[in-house]
């Protein structure tokens, strides 16, 4: 808890920051390729405080709930519109959930963003991780890209639009949650939607944790939509024999019968399934290639496909990922003793599934190919559906008119993620929810849940006006 000096302090660099940002460019307006940043010594302040917040699983989220909602007050916001709260059994899993009220003409404009940061060991770092450190034109620290910068985004574009005076055409409601990271059930995102619905109502929702702004040798790519993902489903499968002594050994020993089960998924590959979001995303995709990759991606647009595309394109797992469901062998163990035959041998098989396709049709097409029916299968982590939310042609136009006032040489790039995050909630109870962050990350280089994890000083300052510019043009579309 900070003290009332430091309180009165903050309120102050509130103000102050708040006087200089108004007047800044509307969406669609033509900037300078290399905007100057707004705001920026207020966010970067407020990176610092949010940085040294230590809210690991371990540490929790409230504090740094706490933080958000004292510095919205600082900056004027009413009470009645910050509502910071926590499940019982889970008092350090705080939540804030703030309102810029509208005109209210639509559902509400949702924005998600996580508090809770993976863990971070000093020894493992060149420098403290929960201290903001700049170093060569880079901001470090644990949360930095994984996204306590978004965060910072999105609290510094509240208090913009409120020292403004703006007043959208539907509410700006931004939840500040707990455990993205660990999940379980103190996931703050599900546990607003189950227990306070109310809080949460959206028509919209965006959520920058499951975006993707790309670059590569300084280049920027593309801004991406994410609209779907892969669904996390995971099987435990087990043979087991009554064992015996290693000098008789058998042929039914269950670790060789287990491993003849995987090396026949190791070489099976998941059919082809193309979403309408995937078809886009190699379309504009191709658009960054060249030659015969170039060829290949578009090739992905026309029916029948085309094998020998299909073949080259699965060839690398960044593309193959997107073609198709994927199962792996993630963890192995069987015997119990080095002079003992066997009785039992496991395996955990974690599968990421298309939207569209059923846990059912993957559990039925792995017991197929294990070909075994001596090899039982499990479910260990249940699939939550996750259906595709529509590339609606209206949506990415506001976002690429919004991306191109920045930044007119970015391609808007529909995607679908292969990992997880917590759009999948709002996505379930049928709210569409799209990924969408400025925020240009080095593809090579990419250091979320990383050592050194960090983001580029003047990719911060850009995201602090994408951000700004993003929820006003939204606001004002109902």
């Amino acid at each position: 808890m900070r003290t009332a000096l430091t309180a009165a302090l903050a309120a102050a660099a509130c103000l102050a920051a708040a006087a200089c940002l108004a007047g800044a460019p509307l969406p669609g307006t033509a900037p300078a390729e290399e905007p100057a940043a707004v705001g920026s010594e207020m966010a970067r302040e407020m990176l610092a405080q949010l940085v040294a917040i230590n809210s690991t699983h371990a540490h929790g989220s409230t504090a740094a709930a706490q933080w958000a909602a004292d510095r919205l007050r600082a900056a004027g916001f009413e009470a009645r519109d910050l509502v910071l709260l926590a499940p019982a059994a889970h008092p350090e899993a705080g939540n804030l959930v703030v309102r810029l009220h509208g005109r209210g003409h639509g559902k509400p404009l949702l924005y998600l963003g996580h508090l809770d940061v993976v863990e971070a060991r000093r020894e493992d770092w060149s420098v403290d991780p929960f201290a903001l450190t700049e170093r060569d034109g880079w901001l470090y620290g644990r949360g930095t890209i994984d996204m306590k910068g978004q965060d910072v985004a999105l609290l510094a574009s509240l208090i913009r639009l409120h020292a403004e005076g703006y007043v959208p055409e539907r509410d700006i409601v931004v939840a500040l949650t707990a455990d993205e990271e660990a999940g379980g059930e103190s996931n703050g995102v599900r546990w607003l939607f189950d227990e306070h619905p109310e809080l949460v109502e959206a028509g919209l929702v965006i959520n920058p944790d499951g975006g993707e702004a790309g670059m590569k040798d300084g280049r920027k790519l593309y801004v991406g939509v994410q609209t779907s993902e892969k669904v996390f489903l995971t099987f435990g499968l087990e043979t087991t024999d009554k064992g015996g002594h290693s000098s008789r050994p058998t042929r039914a020993n269950p670790i060789y019968r287990l491993a003849r089960g995987l090396d026949r998924l190791a070489r099976f590959e998941f059919p082809v399934h193309l979403t309408d979001t995937t078809r886009l995303y190699f379309s504009q995709r191709a658009r960054l290639e060249t030659g015969r990759r170039r060829a290949d991606m578009l090739a992905m647009g026309r029916t029948p496909l085309d094998p020998r595309a299909v073949a080259r394109l699965s060839a690398d797992v960044e593309t193959d990922i997107l073609l198709r469901t994927t199962c792996v062998t993630t963890i192995i163990e069987g015997g119990h003793a080095e002079n003992a035959l066997p009785q039992r041998a496991r395996a955990t098989l974690q599968c990421r599934v298309v939207p569209g396709e059923s846990a059912q049709q993957t559990a039925d097409t792995v017991a197929r190919v294990l070909a075994d029916p001596g090899i039982r299968l499990s479910v260990i982590t249940p699939a939550v559906p996750s259906p595709e939310s529509p590339p609606s042609p209206a949506l990415m136009d506001t976002v690429a008119r919004v991306a191109h006032s920045l930044w007119p040489e970015v391609i808007v790039l529909p995607q679908m993620s292969a990992g997880a995050d917590d759009s999948i909630v709002p996505r379930a109870r049928g709210i569409a929810a799209y990924g969408i962050d400025g925020m240009f990350d080095d593809l090579d280089d990419g250091r979320a849940h990383g050592r050194d994890e960090r983001i580029g000083v003047r990719a911060f300052d850009q995201e602090l006006e994408f951000t700004y510019r993003l929820m006003k043009a939204l606001a004002g579309e109902p």
